[in-house]
């Protein structure tokens, strides 16, 4: 293979060098067309790109050519047997690997703090689906995935179920030892199914965890977006082994992505694969080195890193800070970093999380460290935040949409997503616990659920929503995203 040539990009390069009439779509006719200096320059250079299915430029659904060639490259670059494009982001991955690999009344064994495309696969499917609770890790008090021996526990009560799915690493970028996890799976015939969407570069440098694939994952979905240099909703779909149906996973992306994909967006996956295999580690030199620099300057700033411990490993280009003088939580930091010009990936109760990426650099460092000692030196111990929400040891006493505190069968009993619901009504977020929810509540980011339509909402959630109401957390799916009320099933259900 010639791992330095980026197929696709080249050929839409060529295209772009015929300079012919269009007769076809896209309507733009690879022109700035919107009498807007600014915009027209800006997007001019794109819509050279931007074409459609034609003679010589490939079928991502059916590929012969330059996509073809360009995903045998990728599967080469990240170990995979067979790679396939996304262009819709890893939500189309992890819909698609749960639609090719099972039948509607199938069972899937899930981690219950999984990314809502998973329960959005689940719902398309109809499959009955056993969550299992996530595992605390101490350090931090954040949830982790469950233990392997909780994942042998739930294949042997449940040997019907067709698979596992697991995501891994965590928005806090804490990657489980997924190697006895699929060892257990292999073991029971089961294929391992991976929401690795925040571990593209997993594998790719000393530093890095393992890789799903190569802990012996059968799919991994990864958002090469996030960390990598692709555009985004640019991922990849990975396959190996004998225990999944390659093609009815092809076929499910079939139904899944459109299909008039987006020719930059297949171009920029090229491209992010190409400087993987040409540059090899130096390509993540950069951003290692910048987040190195943070950690060093850490000591001068109140500002500490979430603790951890057990044998889960952390993404070393995950920066996870907490106020350790406790006076503000992470939503307060995360404002605060903003004003300054750092926009941080995420805040919840306690933390705030940076993400760096190969486009990381030092000045973006040096920026961060100035900002650390701005806020340091312009907050008042009189904006302390709630000690109800800050934890002596820096971890959060409610983890918001990673924790979950309630009491909970280890092996619970298979539950169905259901698409439609019975009549719903509101009741205030106070009076809901004992009640069965009517709608979805997503704290984004992190995008887990916190409640899905037809789950029971215990004290434990209820509590945790009413924690995201007085943070000013930003919900989704709710039909009143403030909080103040909740839809729950208004009949027997």
């Amino acid at each position: 293979m010639k791992v330095d040539r980026a197929p696709i990009y080249e050929m839409l390069a060529n295209h772009a060098g015929l300079r012919a009439a269009s007769f076809h779509v896209p309507g733009h006719k690879q022109r700035a067309i919107w009498d807007d200096k600014d915009a027209d320059g800006r997007y001019r250079s794109l819509l050279e790109l931007d074409v459609t299915e034609l003679a010589d430029t490939d079928d991502l659904h059916h590929p012969g050519g330059p996509i073809a060639e360009a995903q045998r490259l990728a599967a080469d670059c990240f170990g995979a047997e067979e790679t396939r494009f996304l262009v819709g982001g890893s939500t189309a991955g992890n819909l698609a690997m749960i639609l090719g690999t099972t039948a509607p009344g199938d069972l899937l064994i899930v981690q219950r703090n999984s990314h809502r495309s998973v329960f959005h696969g689940l719902m398309l499917a109809g499959v009955r689906a056993v969550l299992l609770q996530p595992d605390i890790e101490p350090a931090s008090g954040l949830a982790v995935m469950p233990a392997a021996y909780r994942i042998r526990e739930a294949l042997d009560r449940y040997p019907e179920a067709r698979g596992v799915v697991v995501c891994s690493p965590n928005y806090y970028g804490m990657a489980a030892n997924l190697k006895p996890i699929a060892d257990i799976c292999h073991a029971a015939g089961k294929p391992l199914l991976v929401d690795e969407a925040h571990g593209p570069h997993f594998g790719l440098h000393p530093d890095f965890p393992r890789s799903a694939l190569q802990a012996g994952a059968d799919i991994a979905v990864q958002s090469a977006h996030k960390m990598l240099s692709a555009m985004t909703m640019g991922a990849m779909l990975h396959m190996q082994g004998t225990l999944v149906n390659r093609e009815a996973v092809r076929q499910a992306l079939r139904m899944v992505q459109s299909s008039s994909p987006s020719f930059p967006l297949l171009a920029s996956l090229d491209l992010a694969r190409r400087q993987l295999h040409v540059e090899g580690t130096s390509s993540f030199e950069p951003a290692l080195q910048a987040v190195r620099g943070v950690r060093k300057l850490l000591p001068q700033t109140p500002f500490r890193e979430m603790g951890r411990g057990g044998e889960d490993s952390q993404d070393p280009l995950k920066l996870v800070l907490f106020d350790s003088e406790r006076k503000m939580d992470g939503f307060r930091l995360r404002d605060e970093l903003a004003a300054r010009g750092c926009i941080p990936e995420m805040a919840d109760s306690r933390h705030v999380v940076l993400a760096f990426g190969v486009g990381s650099r030092k000045e973006d460092a040096d920026r961060l460290v100035r900002a650390l000692n701005e806020i340091s030196d312009a907050v008042s111990t009189r904006h302390a935040a709630p000690k109800d929400v800050m934890a002596e040891d820096g971890a959060a006493k409610y983890n918001l949409a990673e924790s979950e505190t309630d009491t909970e069968p280890d092996i619970p009993e298979p539950v169905i997503i259901h698409r439609v619901l019975p009549a719903t009504e509101r009741v205030p977020l106070q009076e809901c616990a004992g009640r069965i929810a009517g709608e979805w509540v997503v704290p984004y980011p992190p995008g887990i659920p916190e409640l899905y339509p037809g789950e029971i909402v215990t004290e434990g959630i209820r509590d945790r929503l009413l924690q995201w109401r007085r943070q000013g957390a930003s919900i989704q799916g709710a039909e009143d995203p403030a909080l103040k009320s909740i839809r729950v099933i208004s009949q027997q259900w």
